[in-house]
């Protein structure tokens, strides 16, 4: 050792005891970094917005009974006729007429997210869109907005296109530029809006990789999240087609069909059809999860991203490129090929890519020849279209949905098998039909190839095992439950009260939730605005009779005051009037709970 080196002199020092005891702490240290650096992403919210389906539950809807929301163009967003033309070579014309469209992508509540209207017009209606989709992710998962005020929270957004300001809808003339032009039409400004309104100070960015781009997002909030950068994630993708011109160029390129549909591997297969749309993910660390006792709805086990390199030209994708990815997402997720049941594939339909697709597959999941079950797969394109940037978020989302109901769902217009891949020899097949989705332990992946060249797949684990956990360390919390309840709900408007009333009592009307999980998640789980009903109940029927008045109008609606009101505490004294007087209060309230314990363990002392 170097006698000019303090810390070779200091260990020298050190007995063979303190450097055995040093090495320890050095070996546990980094295990706990490399447990870090692996664990598990639970995905706790969830919300959409895609073709046939403006919400979670229609979009299961679509999968389920395998619809096609694929429709002709609506003839509000450009004169079909003018720029059709069955003649592929046609100069600037589109040789189809379809197209995966949502309902009214430009209206928008901008007083709800306090921008006037003079801003909102200038503002890309994806930008608008991503703002409701992430509220609606955050509703879902149960985390008011006002808490995440100046916490770390990230936002990671794919994003590609730019129509809104193709049409020139932000301004007709130079001169009639304003403010809001810059901001509107920034795609850097369509995360960092979510941040400002939401008061996030985490990491927020854009991310444009074309098709690919929303997993991608998805990859870098899971390692965000791992290196502590943020304690949670807001992923997302948007896509509208408001501007003709996205579509002519790719009819250009012959990537679209020439039948307005996508064939995910087909022998007929001809090119993909587009479709819009946006949906998020919110993301927390498993352990965070499982500690604030979120509704986790799946896991993200790994990710992987890569990119096609040099390939026989620019938009080619990569054999070679897709195995490697496929393979590192897998040991990213330390699971073998074997347990993975399922696939979400790209699965453009285009004859170049699907069998380039289905070979990387078949290398990487019969490499060893030793797997005995099939390997389904399948693609949502086939249902929505091709959503480009928000494709990887519309394929995530269908896995999360078919885990929670335990089904894969059949992947349309699959007639004849694209004979470019030894099918008879493989064990992947194309999933026609809706197949049981069984066992405690479902993994699937799910694959997004940008033409930027750019790849992404994720694997992804159903939440059961984490669940039971979950369930198992709040059994003693949720074992009572009150005689009765306050149910509140509110919105920015008295109408909007009215018409959530409606949306509750329409929802539960059916249900078999406990009234105590209904008062909870209204309660706690939810941001409280100014225009409130408050029900107090004890029965299911009874509180959804009572939301009916409110939303018919029968029942008041009251308006917060301005003000802050002082609060004041009144001890009665009384608790001792007959035995287990408490227990209701110590079963279901944890601060209550643990301050009697607290006082009984002194108690115990004296």
């Amino acid at each position: 050792m170097s006698e000019n080196n303090p810390l070779d002199s200091s260990l020298e020092k050190l007995s063979r005891e303190r450097l055995a005891v040093l090495v320890k702490s050095l070996q546990g240290r980094l295990r706990e970094q490399e447990q870090k650096s692996r664990e598990p992403i639970a995905i706790v919210g969830a919300a959409c917005r895609f073709p046939g389906a403006p919400d979670l539950n229609h979009y299961w809807e679509v999968l389920h009974h395998g619809k096609d929301a694929v429709t002709n163009i609506p003839g509000e967003r450009w004169d079909v006729d003018a720029y059709f033309d069955p003649a592929p070579e046609t100069p600037g014309k589109m040789y189809t007429k379809a197209g995966g469209f949502i309902h009214n992508p430009t209206h928008f509540d901008s007083a709800f997210f306090g921008i006037s209207r003079r801003e909102a017009i200038s503002m890309d209606p994806q930008q608008r869109l991503l703002l409701e989709i992430a509220w609606e992710s955050l509703e879902n998962a149960g985390i008011p907005a006002k808490r995440l005020r100046e916490s770390d929270a990230g936002v990671f957004v794919g994003i590609s296109t730019n129509d809104y300001l193709q049409l020139g809808c932000l301004y007709k003339e130079r001169e009639q530029m304003d403010a809001y032009h810059g901001t509107g039409s920034a795609a850097s400004i369509a995360a960092g809006r979510i941040s400002y309104l939401l008061g996030l100070q985490g990491p927020t960015m854009a991310i444009d990789t074309a098709c690919s781009s929303s997993l991608v997002a998805l990859h870098l909030a899971c390692n965000a999240i791992r290196n502590g950068e943020c304690q949670m994630a807001l992923v997302g993708g948007v896509n509208l087609m408001l501007s003709p011109d996205s579509t002519i160029y790719f009819c250009r390129v012959r990537a679209l069909s020439t039948e307005g549909r996508c064939k995910s591997f087909s022998a007929d297969a001809d090119g993909y059809v587009r479709g819009e749309g946006c949906g998020f993910v919110v993301l927390k660390r498993l352990s965070d999860a499982l500690k604030d006792k979120d509704n986790i709805m799946a896991v993200v086990r790994g990710s992987a991203v890569n990119h096609d390199g040099r390939t026989t030209g620019l938009t080619v994708p990569n054999t070679a490129s897709q195995v490697k990815l496929l393979r590192s997402a897998l040991q990213s997720a330390s699971i073998t090929a074997d347990e993975v049941d399922y696939i979400e594939a790209h699965g453009t339909g285009t004859p170049l890519g699907d069998p380039i697709e289905l070979n990387a597959l078949s290398r990487v999941y019969e490499s060893q020849g030793s797997r005995r079950k099939k390997l389904w797969i399948g693609s949502a394109k086939t249902n929505i279209g091709h959503l480009e940037a928000a494709a990887g978020v519309a394929g995530l989302i269908k896995v999360i949905l078919a885990m929670q109901h335990r089904e894969v769902p059949r992947s349309l217009h699959f007639d004849q098998p694209n004979p470019n891949f030894n099918w008879r020899s493989s064990n992947i097949s194309v999933a026609t039909s809706s197949k049981p989705w069984e066992g405690d332990q479902r993994i699937a992946t799910v694959s997004s190839f940008g033409f930027s060249g750019t790849n992404a797949n994720v694997v992804v684990q159903s939440a059961d095992e984490y669940c039971r956990h979950a369930e198992a360390s709040s059994a003693e919390i949720t074992a009572g439950d009150r005689s009765s309840h306050v149910v509140c709900v509110s919105a920015k408007s008295e109408a909007a009260v009215r018409e959530f009333a409606s949306a509750c009592s329409a929802t539960w009307s059916d249900s078999t939730h406990r009234l105590s999980d209904i008062g909870y998640s209204l309660n706690a789980k939810r941001d409280h605005f100014d225009f409130r009903h408050a029900i107090a109940t004890n029965d299911l029927s009874d509180l959804l009779s009572q939301l009916r008045s409110v939303a018919s109008g029968e029942s008041r609606v009251s308006r917060c005051s301005s003000s802050p009101l002082r609060i004041g505490f009144l001890f009665t004294g009384q608790g001792a009037q007959y035995a287990g007087m408490g227990r209701s209060l110590y079963q279901t309230a944890p601060v209550f709970r643990d301050s009697l314990d607290r006082c009984a363990a002194l108690w115990e002392q004296i």
